[in-house]
């Protein structure tokens, strides 16, 4: 296969695109003989997180918005691509908060231009005439388009609700899960209008290597080794799933190599802690790993702070048709993956201070907060 990363200089995209190259030919049994990782390098995307694959010749990197349809389509063209991995997105639900528009630009007219580009490129090559067309690769389909998205689209739980599921409704609460929720049917509505050969993951939160040090995690692990503040939001009872991004990357590969067309396969971390309890043993592996940073106690790190508007209260995942149909389970519970980041961020401080003083885009960022 040929296969299209879209947002492969992102953090799940990175990641990704590192498990294409490396483990999943031989974990799925399939040939993977090119990876074109597709980014706009917008704020979040960060080309050094592939600077060990530029020597690689199975890796192409292009640099381009999903949203200009004519670029793509002469990538797909030609790349002789086989299967599109849709993750570029924006992601950040605060950002959303603050300017929604291009939350809407990216997720739903990204998505829109970027499948309807790839659906007509299959019709060009004549691959929807091909008898595999529709079925999935490893029972010999040719093509597919895996449409990554998250569980904020499905709402907020309450305490004693039912986890997520393929079929729970969709009850999105910010702009950001909005967007995403929209670019989810889109997706479905190719498949059944054009018997596209899509197959739609959603995830719950992950975390893991070049995660962009806006979002808890990093950020936290930053703070601590600098003894600064760590603002939790509200009382810090909001619950997440998490789910170690090698895990997730593993479910994606699993979900377009094995997932059957037209099918959605909710993907979770069986992780669900909250938030105050996940900066404890944060704080606790840091120093850990680190003594030196132990200079000030949890409690006299943990700040408290206004809680972000529509914050929902607790998102949950059950796995199960993806592990009994795809053969997927996680392999890091949330100590042994927490354990592997910390570690991580401790190893690449470079990377960090590349993102920190702007020098990854050319230009100082100030700041993070």
């Amino acid at each position: 296969m040929n296969i299209l990363v879209t947002g492969g200089a992102g953090f799940i995209g990175s990641n990704l695109v590192h498990y294409l190259l490396r483990d999943a030919a031989e974990e799925l049994s399939v040939s993977i003989d090119k990876v074109v990782t597709l980014d706009k390098l917008t704020y979040a995307g960060n080309r050094s997180s592939l600077e060990d694959l530029e020597a690689d010749p199975r890796h192409v990197f292009a640099q381009g918005d999903i949203c200009d349809d004519v670029f793509v389509g002469g990538l797909l063209r030609e790349h002789n691509i086989d299967a599109v991995m849709h993750l570029a997105a924006e992601s950040h639900v605060d950002r959303s908060i603050d300017g929604p528009e291009a939350f809407i630009l990216t997720n739903v007219v990204g998505t829109f231009r970027l499948i309807d580009a790839f659906r007509k490129y299959l019709v060009e090559s004549g691959r929807t005439k091909l008898p595999n067309y529709g079925k999935s690769i490893a029972d010999g389909g040719e093509s597919a388009f895996l449409h990554v998205s998250t569980d904020e689209v499905f709402g907020s739980l309450g305490p004693q609700d039912p986890m997520f599921c393929e079929t729970t409704p969709y009850s999105p609460n910010s702009p950001y899960s909005a967007s995403k929720a929209g670019s989810d049917h889109l997706a479905r509505a190719y498949h059944h209008t054009y018997g596209m050969p899509v197959i739609t993951t959603n995830c719950s939160n992950n975390y893991g290597p070049f995660q962009f040090p806006e979002k808890l995690l990093p950020l936290m692990i930053q703070k601590t080794l600098r003894g600064e503040p760590l603002p939790v939001y509200g009382d810090g009872t909001n619950i997440r799933d998490w789910l170690y991004v090698e895990d997730h990357c593993r479910g994606l590969a699993m979900a377009l190599v094995r997932g059957a067309i037209g099918e959605t396969y909710v993907i979770g971390g069986k992780n669900e802690i909250r938030n105050i309890d996940v900066v404890r043993q944060l704080i606790a592996t840091v120093h850990q790993l680190a003594p030196e940073s132990a200079t000030k106690s949890a409690d006299d790190l943990i700040t408290y702070v206004k809680d972000r508007p529509g914050h929902d209260q607790r998102y949950a995942i059950d796995p199960a048709k993806i592990e009994n149909e795809l053969g997927w389970s996680p392999r890091e519970d949330f100590a042994s993956g927490l354990r592997k980041t910390v570690q991580w961020y401790l190893d690449n401080q470079a990377w960090i201070s590349g993102i920190e003083d702007g020098s990854y885009r050319g230009e100082r960022l100030g700041t993070l907060a």
